[in-house]
């Protein structure tokens, strides 16, 4: 974590925007907190202090700043870089674990004892998994209150809170201000459905949107995911319920339209949504990393801040990854579409032309293998997965241990390092996930005079680490395949 004072106070006087996340500033004399990159005029450097987590701020007694809303901030890079258990909790965290099942919950998904989880979460973060989900829970609810015309009492419930009194205690303590306070400050808008949310999701500059949407909407499957007015939409299966989300780059956010059956969700299905786009990352650190190798260096400077495609449903993605073994991206698409088409949950989309959920692990483990269009090997390969995720057998969603994902899918039939490679790179979301045999990146070396058999550059792709699989972004970039283009 970056708690170096010197370099914090340096930050905070530079007013530095990549810091955001990473940290927070506590004033000492006004009991407020913020972002490194408010735009007041920075404090003394004696009255500064700093934590690693708005909910350490919180638990300290400073209460958010109203100009920089350090609430609003990315989330830290730490917690998707990593796979020790601080990472995989705060991961679980921002995906409402705690919420739904308590602290004990939590523990019990990382295979630790509930004492041990939040000792380490204290030792590192200044704050415990309540403190922690108690923080999250007041920057749900201002986000309700400033962009619904909802009651109070349901913003309250919809943003976790067992009570009207304890959602009106903190957002007092926290914002200084009560929520029919809050709600009187935020911007007018237009009158939304219910339901309906529009929101900005924030990200560290730079970001490259082409190979992101790119990618995302040249491999959209047919009536979950689709590409319309300029934006990626898609269906999202949530714990309460269902929702069907727009994601539209701009400038300086992401423009992010909400609809869920059960308002419940929003916590969860922001941090899926920002987990898709990887915009917790930390483009500086990465690109000057892979900067450092003369051969990539042009590739990055020709477009700086790319990003991992990532998944907002891990089996979902798994199960993809095998239709798509040996076989063309519009050929995955269609098998896939099949599979929605005859095993996915129907639903209404008046916006687009959204039809399904795609099919649960439950729901595919019950299929007839014969109607698989296609080789026997890849059915048994196919069929064994997802009995594996449907019972309970295979992990990989935000809590798995990456390495023993990566030994769990590695004892599958049909599934070689290509396969286990892309799942670790979108769907577990390890960043420094290799694929040395993909055809495209080894074109893509031989051009830019890099070794293009595996063995040689997985060597010199050493250099890389820790964010080789965003090398890997940067090498397909000199394809010209569609993945690699904003769409129009």
């Amino acid at each position: 974590m970056h708690l170096d004072r010197e370099h914090c106070v340096r930050a905070v006087r530079s007013k530095d925007a990549r810091f955001d996340g990473w940290f927070f500033t506590a004033v000492l004399t006004t009991r407020i907190y913020c972002r490194p990159s408010c735009p007041v005029v920075p404090p003394k450097p004696e009255n500064m202090t700093f934590y690693p987590s708005a909910a350490a701020c919180q638990q300290a007694g400073f209460r958010a700043c109203k100009r920089c809303r350090p609430d609003t901030s990315p989330g830290s890079p730490e917690w998707n870089r990593r796979a020790d258990l601080v990472a995989r909790a705060m991961r679980l965290i921002a995906d409402g674990v705690v919420d739904r099942e308590g602290v004990p919950g939590l523990a019990a998904r990382l295979g630790y004892s509930t004492r041990q989880v939040e000792r380490q979460l204290l030792a590192e973060l200044g704050a415990g998994p309540l403190a922690l989900a108690r923080a999250q829970r007041a920057q749900t609810a201002r986000l309700l209150v400033e962009t619904t015309a909802l009651p109070m009492a349901e913003v309250a419930f919809a943003a976790g809170f067992s009570s009207i009194r304890t959602f009106n205690d903190t957002v007092r303590e926290v914002f200084a201000l009560s929520p029919s306070e809050l709600r009187a400050r935020a911007p007018r808008s237009g009158a939304g459905t219910p339901g309906a949310l529009a929101l900005r999701l924030p990200f560290r500059a730079p970001l490259n949107p082409s190979n992101l949407f790119g990618h995302l909407a040249a491999t959209a499957v047919p009536g979950v995911e689709e590409w319309r007015d300029g934006a990626y939409r898609r269906t999202l299966r949530l714990p309460y319920g269902h929702g069907i989300v727009a994601l539209a780059p701009r400038p300086d956010h992401i423009a992010c339209r909400l609809t869920l059956s059960d308002l419940r969700d929003l916590t969860v299905a922001i941090s899926r949504c920002r987990r898709l786009l990887d915009l917790d990352a930390d483009p500086v650190a990465v690109d000057e990393r892979l900067r450092a190798d003369p051969l990539l260096a042009p590739l990055v400077d020709q477009g700086p801040g790319r990003r991992v495609p990532r998944t907002v449903d891990e089996a979902e993605f798994a199960v993809r990854a095998v239709l798509g073994q040996q076989v063309s991206t519009a050929a995955a698409r269609t098998h896939a579409a099949r599979l929605v088409t005859a095993h996915g949950k129907p639903l209404d989309d008046p916006e687009g032309g959204l039809t399904h959920l795609f099919p649960s692990p439950e729901a595919l483990a019950g299929l007839d293998p014969e109607t698989l269009a296609m080789p026997r090997t890849r059915r048994t390969t196919f069929t064994t997965l997802v009995r594996r995720l449907a019972d309970g057998d295979l992990h990989l969603g935000v809590e798995a241990d990456w390495a023993e994902a990566r030994a769990r899918l590695l004892e599958l039939p049909g599934f070689g390092p290509w396969t286990v490679d892309v799942i670790a790179m979108r769907a577990l979301g390890d960043p420094d996930a290799f694929l040395p045999t993909d055809l495209g990146i080894r074109r893509a070396a031989k051009e830019l005079g890099l070794p293009s058999t595996p063995a040689a550059l997985t060597a010199r792709a050493a250099n890389w680490r820790p964010w080789r699989a965003y090398a890997v972004q940067y090498l397909w970039a000199t394809d010209s395949h569609p993945i690699n283009f904003l769409p129009v």
